[in-house]
Order: C-alpha cells, then sequence, then structure tokens
C-alpha cells in the first residue's frame, strides 16, 4: 500500500481540525468533490462558503450537494455557492465569521472537462491565501493542492510554495507533502494559524 493521495492527505488534515458546527471555506469549488466533504464534516449545524468563478463548477457542485446520500453523512450544512474568485473573500464572507473560520481548502488549477478551462493565477491566489490566513481562527487550517504539470501550473505552484516559505513561523506552521520522484506531479501545502 502506498502513501495517501495529496487529496485524501488534504481531507484527512482537515478532518483532524474541523469540527461539528464550524464554518469553513472551499475557495476553489470545482466540481463539488471538497465542497461536498466539508458539508459533510461540518454537519447540519455548520457552514460551507464555495467560491469558483465559473457557473459550470458551482452547477457541478449543487448536483453533487443535491445527489449526496442523506443516510452516509447526514442532513448537510448551510452551503453557499459563491460565483466569485477566491480573491474576495475578505468582502463576501461575513464580518462574524472572519477570524472564525476552522478551515479553507484550495485546489488549484482548472476544471477538468470545461468546455474552456480557465486556470487559476498566480495573483489572485495569492491574494486569496494571505486573505485565508486571516479568516482563520488560531489553529484553523488552510491546505493547498497544486498542479505543476499543466501550462501555468509551473508558475503557480512555485509562487505558493515560495509564499508559505515566507510566512513567518509566529503566524503559522507551514508543511509540505510531495512525491519527489514525480517533479510534475500535484503537491500539497498546508498552513496552520497560530
Amino acid at each position: 500500500m502506498g502513501f495517501l493521495s495529496v487529496l485524501t492527505q488534504a481531507q484527512r488534515w482537515i478532518a483532524e481540525r474541523v469540527r461539528s458546527g464550524d464554518a469553513v471555506v472551499d475557495a476553489t469549488a470545482g466540481n463539488g468533490s471538497d465542497t461536498l466533504f466539508l458539508a459533510r464534516t461540518v454537519g447540519s449545524g455548520g457552514i460551507v462558503y464555495a467560491f469558483d468563478v465559473q457557473e459550470q463548477a458551482l452547477a457541478s457542485t449543487r448536483a453533487r450537494l443535491e445527489a449526496s446520500d442523506p443516510k452516509t453523512g447526514g442532513k448537510l450544512p448551510e452551503v453557499h455557492l459563491m460565483h466569485a474568485g477566491h480573491e474576495r473573500m475578505a468582502e463576501l464572507i461575513p464580518q462574524p465569521l472572519r477570524g472564525n473560520l476552522a478551515a479553507v481548502m484550495f485546489n488549484l488549477g482548472y476544471l477538468p472537462g470545461a468546455e474552456s478551462p480557465i486556470i487559476t493565477q498566480p495573483d489572485s491566489t495569492l491574494a486569496a491565501l494571505n486573505t485565508a490566513l486571516d479568516l482563520l481562527r488560531p489553529n484553523g487550517i488552510a491546505t493547498v493542492v497544486v498542479y505543476p504539470g499543466h501550462e501555468g501550473g509551473r508558475e503557480e505552484s512555485d509562487a505558493v510554495l515560495s509564499w508559505a516559505a515566507a510566512v513567518p513561523q509566529t503566524v503559522a506552521q507551514a508543511a509540505l507533502y510531495r512525491f519527489p520522484q514525480k517533479d510534475a506531479s500535484p503537491y500539497l501545502i498546508a498552513l496552520i494559524k497560530k
């Protein structure tokens, strides 16, 4: 048996820190996998905000949430699907939740199967990451899965890695989960806020 995938490891680290009733963010809703995971993790008393710039991604996320089997995860919480880029979290997350989020998940790159692929960009991603740190509560976690293997992905993954390495240890602890034998494979960066 091998190591966990970067996506599974991100979910494991989130599950270790998020509790029923928490408020969380999926910064890149995509096909809705992380949104559904977060919804099941926080339970019916929690709240989830899921951001994406593509209506197709939000439609896929909505469909995944509606199709989820309530027997396996219980009643889902309030989920807000935000047709906006993740860099707008600061203005769109309600004031009482600022500094109180348990987790923010990022799954960068592009929406698989999209009619016209739109990729995440370093500038907006770095702005969103800075915002995520501000929005997290102490001991809250941000996970970032980066994809260096697609066009534009190397630049974004390098920018995110440099950003994480420069976050002062007094602000957050950063970790890297990577398969070094596969240079272009996705990898995970996680930060726990102090």
